[in-house]
């Protein structure tokens, strides 16, 4: 037997593995619970099934729910392959019966690994990788959990105080600092400009005195109290808290991800890349792997993170370029939003930003094709382990 292919559909209590021979033919049909004496016995037998040959094995997922079946096979030297959920359902379609099951799903699994040789190996980061991969998840949890209670609060000062809402930014410290203490107009009226003034200095408000001078002028332009005030204060004065608590959660997991990335040996290369802070050279690296090794070009590197377009072409039609379907939504975030900042900051950027224009790309697509160019460059300042200078550095001859 030359190899053999175990497909497996991934769960969270059970895993489904098939194991095929060359031919296609079903050597082993297994339900297995996602504890490790069961994960290891069929470990096992897949083995002995081999008889010696190298085995393939194919998962659904590349993390999380078989996260215990992949550490297993890494520690026991198996190859690992992704096939993504999305390529399973649509191949599911060209093999025979219409019924969905945990076996059929694996068969398709295992089935796609033999014949293809396209598919992403599944390599396990370091502690260092997995530790930012993690942070910068729970960040992006908590970004979104401030936002949508930032934009409760709003909602909620509009409804009750809208001049004050529209004399606020909210996004900063001093006025989530004010809402804790005043949230009426008559309230703010009655403490006035001079004592609201000193309290907000005594909270070490920045700018306290302009802060103090718009929320009185606000409240003196509305002097009637809509329906509900007393329990909508009590609402705005509970999500300014909150706010306040997030904004410290996101502050204090920033400063995990910047001691955790600057550990990193890429850390210093990743960071000279102009508009490549701390966050997104982490994003960068979770995203990653920690290493390039699985993106043996730039042009690999593109694609996963969706700045190369796709070609759709068919019959008279050439040229027709979109955006992929299938890319990795957080990377593509790191390199257009780094490319956006770049504009202002790098005059190489700036350049080629200017040059797209002009050839009458439209905003965002010039800064998809920046974004694309940064890939290249990022891409050999890691695999030279080289900073990025914003003159290249002159090279002499032998």
């Amino acid at each position: 037997m030359s190899r053999i292919w175990a497909g497996t559909d991934c769960g969270k209590t059970h895993h489904h593995t098939l194991v095929l021979d060359s031919e296609g033919n079903t050597l082993l049909s297994r339900r297995v619970a996602n504890d490790e004496p069961e994960l290891l016995q069929l470990l096992g037998d897949v083995l002995d099934l081999a008889d010696g040959a190298p085995v393939t094995w194919a998962l659904d997922m590349a993390g999380g729910e078989p996260g215990l079946l992949i550490a297993l096979l890494v520690n026991h030297g198996q190859e690992l392959v992704y096939i993504p959920g999305l390529a399973v359902n649509r191949a599911t379609d060209s093999y025979r019966g219409q019924g969905k099951t945990d076996a059929r799903d694996a068969r398709v699994i295992a089935d796609q690994a033999r014949m293809r040789r396209d598919l992403q190996p599944i390599r396990p980061g370091d502690e260092a990788t997995v530790e930012l991969r993690l942070l910068t998840e729970r960040r992006v949890d908590l970004v979104t959990d401030r936002t949508r209670t930032t934009n409760r609060l709003k909602a909620l000062l509009t409804s009750m105080f809208p001049a004050l809402e529209r004399a606020l930014s909210i996004d900063n410290a001093g006025p989530l600092i004010l809402l804790t203490g005043y949230q009426t107009p008559a309230a703010i009226r009655r403490v006035g400009t001079s004592r609201l003034t000193t309290w907000l200095r005594n909270r070490k408000v920045r700018g306290a005195q302009a802060l103090a001078t718009a929320a009185v002028e606000a409240a003196e332009r509305q002097h009637t109290a809509v329906t509900g005030e007393k329990a909508i204060a009590k609402m705005v004065h509970t999500l300014t808290k909150e706010v306040m608590a997030l904004n410290e959660k996101i502050s204090e997991t920033d400063k995990l991800i910047e001691g955790r990335f600057r550990e990193h040996e890429l850390a210093q290369v990743i960071e000279s890349m102009p508009g490549i802070g701390t966050i997104l050279g982490a994003e960068f690296l979770a995203a990653v792997g920690g290493s390039l090794d699985a993106f043996p070009t730039p042009d690999r590197l593109a694609a996963f993170a969706g700045v190369a377009p796709a070609p759709r072409d068919s019959g008279k039609v050439s040229g027709n370029l979109h955006r992929p379907q299938r890319y990795h939504r957080r990377l593509q975030r790191v390199f257009y939003t780094s490319a956006l900042i770049s504009i202002q900051r790098d005059p190489n950027s700036r350049t080629f930003y200017g040059r797209k224009r002009a050839e009458g790309k439209r905003h965002v697509q010039a800064v998809l094709a920046l974004a694309r160019r940064r890939v290249n460059v990022i891409w050999a300042l890691i695999r030279d382990r080289r900073c990025y200078h914003v003159t290249p550095p002159v090279t002499h001859a032998a």
